[in-house]
């Protein structure tokens, strides 16, 4: 986990993909976290990626390094809507408070990743893969 994590923290900036019926659908996504020594991530409950998670659970992220590395995680979603997560989502992220509250009206879907795995590849053909 703590290297999926580090990777993340080198490269912010990850891709989230999901499916919208039959077409794939990809968006930039910053958040995430580990909690509870599981991998989670948010979305507003108002986006069309979390009705296309909610509809279809099979989730990919995907961010890659200015050095050509790259990592690939895929796994369900699991939705957890627990206030401690919440609580953590937002020590983890204060922003995220401006964002989702009482006075906008949106809400944050919170999902750990089951049965992940994290493929870390790079442009020299390595290739190594774990399960968490």
């Amino acid at each position: 986990m703590e290297r999926i994590l580090s990777f993340l923290r080198e490269n912010p900036v990850f891709y989230y993909a999901t499916v919208d019926g039959d077409k794939p659908r990809v968006r930039p996504f910053g958040f995430y976290m580990e909690y509870e020594g599981k991998l989670y991530f948010g979305m507003g409950k108002h986006k069309q990626s979390y009705a296309q998670t909610v509809a279809n659970p099979n989730v990919e992220i995907c961010t890659a390094s200015p050095k050509g590395q790259w990592i690939r995680i895929r796994g369900t979603a699991v939705f957890d809507e627990r206030r401690e997560v919440m609580d953590k989502v937002f020590e983890t992220m204060p922003a995220l408070k401006d964002l989702y509250n009482e006075q906008t009206g949106q809400t944050l879907g919170n999902f750990y990743i089951k049965d992940g795995v994290a493929e870390f590849a790079d442009m020299n053909g390595n290739f190594e893969s774990i399960t968490f």
